[in-house]
């Protein structure tokens, strides 16, 4: 499982330092996309298969559909992490997310989500403001 929420930078060259927390779990290699909300989802490779399981019994006769599904394998690239603990990212990737050098970098259970900064800090502000409403309406948490 991945949780917590770490800040880092990524170099001109586009690499970033994945979490040391993250990287066991993650494995040696795994996928990097476009995700929800303008961030980059990342996978283990295990996370990956079980999503395009999901995803192959989908009805590709629907435009909605194609379109998500395009949308997420043309953005997916295979990553690894080198010797120093980073990964490189392409730039269609780091456009898409909004990135250019302050990262936070948060573990979503059975993924890992890069944000940049600027934009997580929008998103957290808001989805703060609303997160007991949320977590009435969708589930009882038994909390």
């Amino acid at each position: 499982m991945f949780m917590g929420e770490f800040r880092h930078s990524i170099d001109s060259k586009g690499r970033l330092i994945m979490p040391a927390k993250f990287r066991e779990n993650l494995g040696e290699q795994f996928v990097v996309t476009r995700g929800l909300d303008r961030c980059l989802f990342v996978y283990p490779r295990t996370e990956w298969s079980v999503l395009e399981e999901k995803i192959k019994t989908l009805p590709m006769t629907k435009k909605d559909v194609r379109a998500f599904v395009r949308t997420l394998f043309s953005g997916a690239t295979e990553c690894e992490v080198d010797k120093q603990g980073r990964i490189n990212l392409p730039n269609n990737l780091l456009e898409y997310a909004k990135i250019e050098k302050d990262v936070v970098i948060i573990g979503v259970s059975t993924r890992v989500e890069i944000w940049s900064a600027s934009e997580w800090e929008s998103y957290s502000a808001e989805a703060a403001d609303s997160f007991d409403e949320i977590a009435e309406q969708i589930v009882d948490l038994g909390i």
